[in-house]
């Protein structure tokens, strides 16, 4: 299980720029081929924003804006419901974004609204970091919303999903004796960490360490490469060794 950005993916001030490390695609083309592994991207992305960016061969399944959409590996599609008040204290979000003039900063998803601010000045940061304390705060507590922050940004949402959600349903459906491993970066990723605990091996994948309920700490692109590498190896042989 694969988180994409600042995991598989550095950090782009563009996101619809934001590609794979060199050799990631290639060996996850390889370890998709293995009939005793599955590959599953966990993003806060919109899945139709993101399937562009992979540019894999054939698509893995893909869950979307933190669990609230599942595209299987066959192409089928689908989302969870949310409540109308969940999605009115959504709308009246976008619409005083929309007055405070942060348009440039918003990414719309079925089930939320963030606020980017990767790559953008002091000044700007700042400004929006106090319309999120005030007025998204507001928002949050009148329709019941929760308010996230991320590594550059702010994210108002639906409650209810999350990745470690999303980690405990794939553990559920999967055989008997399978082994997990989570691979992401950011505070939305310490959800899956503490769902995988008892079942596999969280890996925080960045190039500097912080306070993190994953095992294991990785350092891009080398050491991702590395883990990968094994992975396919592994593969190869029948099943994971070492």
């Amino acid at each position: 299980m694969l988180d994409y950005d600042g995991t598989l993916a550095p950090f782009h001030r563009e996101r619809e720029k934001a590609t794979f490390y060199p050799g990631v695609r290639e060996v996850l083309e390889q370890i998709m081929k293995s009939d005793n592994s599955r590959i599953i991207i966990i993003s806060g992305r919109v899945i139709a924003n993101l399937i562009p960016l992979l540019g894999l061969s054939n698509l893995p399944e893909i869950w979307g804006s933190h669990g609230w959409e599942r595209r299987e590996q066959d192409g089928s599609y689908s989302i969870m419901p949310a409540s109308e008040s969940h999605l009115k204290g959504l709308a009246d979000a976008d619409l005083l974004i929309g007055k405070m003039n942060f348009e440039n900063y918003r990414e719309e998803k079925p089930r939320s609204i963030a606020l980017h601010w990767r790559g953008k000045s002091e000044e700007e940061i700042t400004a929006i970091r106090e319309f999120a304390r005030i007025e998204l705060n507001r928002i949050a507590a009148d329709y019941g919303l929760d308010l996230d922050y991320f590594d550059g940004g702010v994210e108002l949402r639906v409650p209810g999903k999350n990745k470690g959600d999303v980690v405990t349903a794939i553990i559920e459906e999967s055989p008997p004796n399978s082994f997990f491993a989570y691979l992401g970066d950011d505070l939305t990723d310490e959800d899956a960490f503490e769902a995988i605990a008892d079942h596999g091996l969280g890996v925080l994948v960045r190039p500097e360490r912080r306070p993190t309920k994953a095992k294991l700490h990785l350092l891009p692109p080398k050491e991702l490469l590395g883990f990968l590498d094994k992975w396919n190896q592994a593969t190869r042989n029948g099943g994971y060794q070492d």
